[in-house]
């Protein structure tokens, strides 16, 4: 429901229009001065004001400069007699978004009121717009554990729900995120972003809560804090257990009723906030350890979501590789047809543990993508661009290693048999399903499980 406020010292037009908005359902905040109408900006999350220009005391003028100044981009509507049209033409020029003359035409304020509206919805449309190119990549995969993640985005995404995601770094968290608040009727508000690691615990307040003028020495102006910024919209806690215990404290408590005060501020603010989190310690165990607070834990952890690391759905891996060959091509202006690996290039990068999962592959396929010409990518070329398997690893790793030291025929019958065993296991042991992954017929599988000693259905 829209907010609007009127700042108009007589009481008759205070109580027309607040009439007149009502009806129309929108939730009307009445001020009679200038002070008492800045201060309910100060605690209310006012979408439009309207403000009459001559007031004893601080004038029409005055109060709209101070709105401009701390509120820029909230629309203000002048209210003007016949004897100062005048003077609402100056606050238009002035800044305001229009004015209206007394005696107060309703047809005349409700279309003001819809139009100037409009202008902030528009605004949060391009917000939202901004969020969404921000980050440009698409959940991508087919494996069984990521169409339950997804099938839990979907689940979760229509209703007001907090999501816990969990993951190693690099698998996508923050997409996960970013899909919930896609799907869901927030979408076409704010999605507001929080690194917790990056917060000093001295900012923590002033980063979530925002601040006053003059709260502490570098405060110079009012500003907005993450959980404003976020009203009707998302807001995303990424790495929140790496918060303090003191910020987790602070959070918690905003968290239970969505009511807060800005750093050096007196006036209790309520937001409309959606949370979603994300870590990728294990949490659990924080909790136990004590470092992650268990009643902050129970008040996040309404859905979890965990998403699998890229070695846990190598099956993906065709087409991510493809997907972002695509898009690296068309970020050089290429419609051409997208490099492919070879039938054993990409069993080695099958075999790769990934550390840094999707992240690291978008980097090697990215760095392959500019430094090969070649249409078909054989395993040599594979090998030579991926990175270290630690960080301390300063070599690409050899993927021939477990067979280097056997002759050609024990190594093709060693790598055979892990093969098939790791097939199986992939399958639940159902020689099957198995075989026809392999593309083998079952009898022929069996032969080699014979041959290998391997055992089929478990």
């Amino acid at each position: 429901m829209n907010q609007i406020l009127i700042i108009d010292d007589e009481d008759g037009i205070r109580n027309v229009l607040a009439d007149i908005l009502t009806d129309e359902h929108y939730q009307v905040h009445k001020a009679a001065n200038g002070q008492e109408g800045l201060r309910l900006l100060a605690s209310e999350l006012i979408d439009l004001v309207y403000l009459d220009v001559w007031m004893p005391g601080m004038g029409g003028l005055d109060v709209l400069r101070a709105i401009r100044e701390t509120y820029p981009e909230i629309p203000v509507i002048m209210i003007s007699g016949h004897a100062n049209i005048e003077m609402a033409v100056k606050a238009v020029r002035q800044g305001a978004w229009d004015f209206i003359e007394k005696p107060l035409s309703i047809d005349k304020t409700l279309s003001l009121t819809q139009n100037a509206l409009k202008v902030i919805e528009l605004k949060r449309e391009n917000r939202a717009l901004k969020n969404a190119l921000a980050s440009e990549d698409q959940m991508i995969g087919s494996a069984p554990s990521m169409k339950h993640v997804l099938e839990l985005i979907s689940q979760s995404a229509g209703v007001n729900t907090r999501v816990m995601i969990l993951g190693e770094n690099g698998t996508g968290k923050e997409l996960v995120a970013r899909e919930i608040h896609r799907q869901s009727p927030r979408a076409r508000r704010a999605f507001i972003e929080v690194n917790c690691a990056a917060i000093p615990d001295a900012l923590f307040e002033s980063e979530l809560f925002g601040h006053e003028k003059g709260a502490f020495t570098s405060a110079v102006a009012r500003r907005k804090g993450k959980f404003e910024l976020a009203d009707s919209g998302t807001l995303f806690l990424d790495e929140v257990a790496d918060l303090s215990l003191p910020a987790q404290a602070k959070l918690l408590r905003a968290l239970q009723e969505m009511r807060f005060e800005r750093v050096g501020g007196e006036q209790t603010l309520h937001v409309d906030v959606r949370v979603i989190c994300a870590t990728n310690k294990d949490i659990l165990a924080e909790v136990a350890a004590g470092r992650f607070r268990e009643d902050l834990f129970y008040r996040l952890n309404v859905v979890p979501i965990s998403v699998p690391a890229l070695r846990e759905r190598v099956e993906d891996l065709p087409q991510l590789v493809d997907y972002f060959f695509r898009k690296f091509l068309k970020a050089k202006g290429s419609d051409g047809p997208p490099p492919v690996f070879s039938e054993q290039a990409m069993k080695l990068l099958q075999q790769y543990p990934w550390p840094g999962n999707i992240r690291e592959l978008r980097n090697y396929l990215e760095r392959v993508s500019l430094m090969v010409d070649e249409q078909i990518i054989d395993p040599e070329t594979a090998v030579l661009f991926l990175g270290p398997t630690t960080p301390g690893q300063t070599e690409a790793p050899n993927p021939l290693a477990p067979w280097e030291h056997l002759g050609l025929n024990s190594a093709k019958d060693a790598f055979e048999k892990a093969f098939i065993e790791d097939r199986l296991k992939k399958n639940q042991y159902n020689v099957s399903k198995t075989a026809q992954s392999l593309g083998l017929y079952a009898s022929n599988l069996h032969t080699k499980l014979k041959k290998f000693a391997i055992e089929g259905e478990k």
